[in-house]
């Protein structure tokens, strides 16, 4: 399929919507919806999902704000109703009522059925159709392994190769390699630099003779005060600045906008012009023909960069500037995006972002992945196995251990496992090893994980679901630490330093890895060492 078929395909299916709702809201007209009995709400954005069934006192405000991580203006209930917008509104949560406002486009509450279930299936038709594709297939069939936490801005040629071949050594698969931030001169210059990547080109062809597909780290954001920076400036494609007028035209704009972002100040690329769309598309499209490039790792785009004094060739909001950029990952089979609004459905590769090398993040990623599922993002990887906040590891004298291995347990049957600090440096045998069972563990599941992320491609539902989702009606929507892959496997990692597990089986039977029943409902606390990961067949 051709990239204008692909993506004539998706922009149809994304377009596709059933005009049924009960009640409606105008716009910035507060709304009071009340919560009927026993009734449980999720959504907004993934980053809150350890927040999630929202108690009262909770609120969240979705405009200019995604947490670093997808978001979307829908709310799902427990009983089978969802409230979805077009556009961001801020929602609060009572004791009896959600209460929205601050929306900027009406807002619907929709009625769908009796479960979670119903009303995500209900929202995901009307709103966000599944397109009937997926990412590339290898970023669920193998691990993938990221050069950030070894490398940080040191990316280099030299020591991807030694990371790469130390992969293999180790006795770990190939999979998908992403190569990091800082492999070009400057932002928005296409090229590796000479200085770290003497024959990049020769890099990636032994890579894919290792059995490597090779991702590369992209931003839309441009060094200011470059060549190509004043080219794209001399033809009007990048953001510009208002300079506090509101009355400012684009057309009558006369500087592009120097935004503040985590790595300095840079300008950015106008994605509601067409032409900086294509010219963007163009580069990659040679870095994928001059080096043999198979995809890209699409950061930043945070809505949060699209704010202050900028005009765009056409008026968008902050939220419709981070869609935009979440667009240009359809045009690529192999991607991947941390920041995203609205693009639910569609064949993008997700990951949750950045957490911490402790204990208490290890514990979100559970919550936040089907939080991610119920918004559309079925595709999601959790984090960098270990953590893959760099910051938590700057002066740390050693890393824990058990951690790194339940990280990767946790990780293991989830859509995607991602590598990123190398194990076999940082662990001992015995925790290396217990990695390296969590792997085999993965790979022993890899044909249902593989079935139900196609599935899912076409019908649009979660592959990572919570309890609730599988099993409405039996007091579940608190468990927070177990997970269903599909309808038919339950995962309960350990999420603690320990070696017990408390599990809360749902009715039906169990079948253990080591082949003991179980039969539901029922709560048991069994052992899982370091090394085992208790998951369970769904058999009746």
């Amino acid at each position: 399929m051709t990239i204008k078929k692909l993506a004539k395909q998706i922009v149809t299916a994304s377009l596709i919507i059933l005009p049924f709702f009960s009640e409606a809201q105008q716009i910035g007209q507060e709304q009071h919806f009340k919560i009927l009995k026993g009734e449980q709400w999720y959504g907004g954005t993934v980053d809150e999902g350890s927040q999630a069934p929202y108690q009262a006192g909770y609120n969240f405000d979705l405009f200019r704000n995604n947490n670093d991580n997808q978001s979307a203006p829908l709310l799902l209930s427990s009983s089978g109703r969802y409230i979805w917008s077009n556009q961001p509104f801020k929602f609060s949560i009572s004791k009896d009522e959600v209460i929205i406002s601050d929306n900027l486009d009406s807002v619907t509450m929709h009625t769908s059925g009796k479960t979670l279930a119903d009303a995500f299936n209900s929202a995901s038709h009307a709103q966000f159709k599944a397109s009937g594709l997926m990412p590339d297939s290898l970023l669920f069939a193998s691990p993938q392994y990221n050069t950030w936490i070894e490398l940080v801005y040191n990316q280099n040629q030299t020591d991807i190769l030694k990371y790469a071949h130390s992969i293999i050594d180790n006795g770990f698969p190939p999979g998908v390699l992403m190569i990091d931030d800082n492999w070009a001169d400057y932002y928005g210059k296409f090229a590796f630099r000479k200085d770290r990547f003497p024959d990049a080109k020769q890099m990636i062809t032994e890579l894919h003779q290792m059995g490597f597909k090779v991702m590369v780290w992209v931003s839309p954001f441009i060094s200011s005060d470059t060549q190509i920076f004043r080219e794209l400036n001399d033809n009007r494609l990048l953001i510009m600045d208002s300079k506090g007028d509101k009355d400012l035209k684009w057309q009558d704009a006369s500087k592009p906008a120097i935004i503040s972002w985590w790595n300095g100040y840079s300008s950015c690329l106008d994605f509601t012009n067409p032409a900086a769309q294509t010219w963007y598309r163009g580069q990659l499209d040679s870095m994928m023909s001059n080096y043999g490039v198979d995809g890209f790792k699409f950061d930043a785009g945070d809505i949060e960069f699209y704010t202050g004094d900028i005009l765009t060739y056409q008026k968008k909001n902050a939220n419709e500037q981070c869609e935009l950029w979440g667009s240009m990952g359809a045009y690529f089979k192999l991607n991947e995006y941390r920041a995203m609004w609205k693009r639910g459905g569609q064949p993008l590769a997700e990951r949750l972002r950045d957490k911490k090398h402790n204990w208490t993040d290890l514990k979100k990623l559970i919550p936040n992945i089907t939080a991610a599922g119920l918004l559309g993002y079925q595709f999601t990887c959790p984090d960098m196995i270990g953590g893959g906040e760099y910051g938590s590891f700057i002066g740390l004298a050693k890393y824990d251990q058990d951690l790194v291995v339940r990280s990767a347990e946790c990780s293991a049957l989830m859509p995607m496992m991602q590598f990123s600090v190398a194990p076999w440096r940082i662990l001992d045998k015995e925790h290396l090893a217990a990695v390296k069972t969590a792997v085999q563990i993965r790979k022993k599941y890899t044909p249902y994980i593989l079935q139900t992320v196609k599935e899912s491609a076409k019908s649009g539902e979660p592959v990572i679901r919570n309890l609730e989702y599988v099993f409405p009606g039996q007091d579940l929507s608190a468990i927070k630490d177990q997970f269903m892959l599909g309808n038919r496997l339950m995962v309960a990692p350990v999420l603690d330093k320990t070696t017990t597990r408390t599990i809360v089986f749902p009715k039906g039977k169990w079948k253990g890895q080591d082949g003991k029943i179980f039969k539901g409902p029922l709560k048991a606390t069994i052992n899982a060492a370091i090394g085992e990961l208790p998951a369970f067949d769904k058999i009746d």
